[in-house]
């Protein structure tokens, strides 16, 4: 079968190659991959920019939709629709920049019937990390009469789709990005306001000027910690990425004068019934238009310059990698 292989001897290097199809030992499920993708994290393994991968070789790719080949797993048969993210695949598990894989059957959600392979990855990590950062606002409490919603790295996979969400339910969202040329884009999403990334990314004080109903961050570093500083008294922020840094430059401040609540959510170990509740909730509330608006289509050969583009911040929304090769 054809796959993205990343090795690391004697150097680095990642190239489509003819590698043999996978077992059923490896996983206890043998899928068909029609439609895979590239997150951030994708982005990082593919051009060796962080230690991703942690064995080698590696077939790339944390997300991946198709059909299931073969089953020794009780919940799944021949013929079911699945979608995979995340669980280290792509890391410390062959991944799904390939024609096949072997996953286990707990890793696997069921595909909405709304939502064809193309679509799911159009969705990605990326988009179902969005979910859970909305998700997460909603368990808090937030509501759209309480104010604006900020979404930082707005431009980017996470954020396009959590502008799309968010306006869809009602709220009023402010999207900060560093592509101002994007602003129509961003709009066309549902943004009511575009804001220059530069408004926040530099070092500011640890309380300023309420603004925040809540925020949706996949930024980190000052970005994160401007946010903080902003979000008004009960507000909340869901942060779920580190595209600006990994560091928190902030204060407890925010936490115990304004009472906000930082609420982390990972996608990657997330429970499978909550994974199932994202997806659903997606297929019900995400605008299929607006998700197409979102999508770039590549196929797997592309697929290691599109990852290159994207470390570079050459890309916006979602990019979609069709595996087979006609």
């Amino acid at each position: 079968m054809r796959a993205l292989l990343l090795n690391k001897e004697p150097t680095f290097n990642a190239s489509v190659s003819a590698i043999a199809a996978p077992v059923l030992s490896a996983g206890d499920v043998r899928v068909e991959i029609d439609y895979s993708t590239l997150n951030y994290k994708d982005g990082l393994a593919i051009t060796n920019a962080a230690p991703v991968v942690r064995l080698w070789p590696m077939v790339a790719g944390i997300d991946g939709a198709g059909t299931v080949l073969e089953s020794q797993h009780p919940d799944w048969k021949a013929g079911d629709a699945f979608v995979l993210n995340g669980w280290g695949v792509g890391e410390t598990h062959w991944g799904c920049l390939a024609e096949q894989a072997c996953l286990k059957g707990d890793w696997l959600v069921r595909r909405p019937a709304a939502f064809s392979a193309r679509q799911a990855m159009a969705i990605g990590t990326a988009g179902y990390t969005a979910m859970l950062c909305v998700m997460a606002l909603e368990r808090h409490g937030v509501q759209p009469v309480d104010g604006e919603v900020l979404v930082t790295g707005a431009s980017g996979g996470v954020g396009s789709v959590a502008v799309a969400l968010l306006s869809s339910l009602g709220y009023r969202v402010v999207a900060s990005t560093g592509k101002l040329a994007e602003a129509a884009y961003l709009q066309a999403l549902g943004a009511h306001e575009v804001i220059d990334r530069a408004a926040l990314s530099a070092a500011g004080k640890p309380m300023q000027a309420e603004r925040w109903a809540a925020v949706v961050d996949s930024v980190g570093s000052h970005t994160l910690a401007n946010a903080l500083a902003q979000t008004r008294y009960g507000g909340a922020v869901a942060a779920c990425g580190l595209a600006q840094g990994r560091d928190l430059p902030t204060t407890v401040v925010p936490f115990i004068l304004r009472n906000v609540a930082l609420l982390g959510v990972d996608s990657v170990m997330a429970p499978r019934a909550l994974r199932q509740t994202a997806w659903d909730r997606l297929a019900r509330d995400l605008d299929s238009n607006k998700l197409e608006s979102m999508v770039e289509e590549v196929s797997l050969d592309q697929a290691v310059e599109k990852a290159q583009a994207l470390m570079a911040g050459q890309v916006r929304g979602r990019i979609v990698v069709k595996i087979a090769a006609n």
